[in-house]
């Protein structure tokens, strides 16, 4: 978290984070453009925004694209502001603002976060209801965990296991899981008041996936890396995306809580 502050401290760090958050998904070359600053410059600020965990790098194909990770500003949330239970909903709105800012042209979400457990602990909590439905708050997925098999999915605490079509794509205990994920169901209806029925019907037929990536982190102390990344949007303007935003983030802090020995956002 230390390192989060010092990151946040350079003006120049910041003004990177604020381009992130109008469009997330930058190559260094975008980044650059229109800044003081050489692409050296700019190169270096991003390993100490990635050292901080505040950004990503992923590689699509030859290129090496940025994101925002909003997960340490939700920790810091949780232990400065939380702590002395002042600003706590301007927090969160401010979070939610972030997350769900100004539209991408790449309509997709990357998170990553770093935990104390292990690879085999981690893929288990993703994997074991037990687990699952602690830092869920009772929502979730439910499954062997074969490729090809069903996930089912229960909506909430009182609510019954569906099968809403997902299936799993990979299943690589301790390193990798992936499956398709649930359309827009009746529940999220009065959610998108302003969209039209004929709309709305429209959004729920979109079918997207989110995958789970486990590896070492970089620095043996800090322990699992996880990277969530979740795509297969039809548009920057998806329902779902919009719906999906803040809700991992979330979900990342109270499963990282979990596993690190604390108490989860249900408890």
């Amino acid at each position: 978290m230390d390192e989060a502050f010092r990151a946040l401290a350079d003006p120049n760090r910041r003004r990177l984070l604020d381009r992130l958050n109008a469009r997330n998904g930058q190559s260094l070359r975008e980044l650059s453009e229109g800044l003081e600053m050489s692409r050296q410059a700019v190169s270096k600020h991003l390993a100490l925004l990635a050292g901080a965990h505040l950004v990503t790098a992923v590689r699509h194909g030859r290129q090496k694209l940025h994101y925002l990770n909003p997960v340490p500003i939700q920790e810091i949330a949780d232990r400065w502001i939380g702590r002395y239970e002042r600003g706590r909903l301007t927090a969160l709105s401010e979070l939610r603002q972030t997350l769900e800012g100004p539209a991408m042209d790449k309509p997709e979400f990357v998170y990553v976060t770093y935990i104390r457990t292990t690879p085999e602990k981690l893929y288990e909590a993703l994997t074991d209801w037990e687990f699952i439905k602690q830092y869920m708050d009772g929502w979730g997925p439910r499954s062997d965990w074969e490729p090809g098999s069903v996930v089912e999915w229960k909506m909430g605490p009182d609510g019954d296991f569906e099968d809403l079509g997902q299936r799993v794509i990979e299943a690589e205990p301790g390193k990798r899981l992936s499956y398709t994920w649930h359309t827009l169901q009746s529940m999220h209806r009065e959610m998108s008041d302003d969209v039209s029925d004929e709309e709305f019907a429209e959004a729920s037929k979109e079918r997207s996936r989110v995958t789970f990536d486990i590896e070492p982190a970089e620095v043996p102390s800090a322990g699992v890396k996880l990277t969530i990344t979740h795509d297969g949007f039809d548009s920057p303007a998806s329902k779902m995306l919009e719906g999906i935003s803040g809700g991992w983030v979330l979900i990342l802090s109270a499963l990282k809580t979990l596993l690190e020995g604390g108490r989860t956002v249900a408890e």
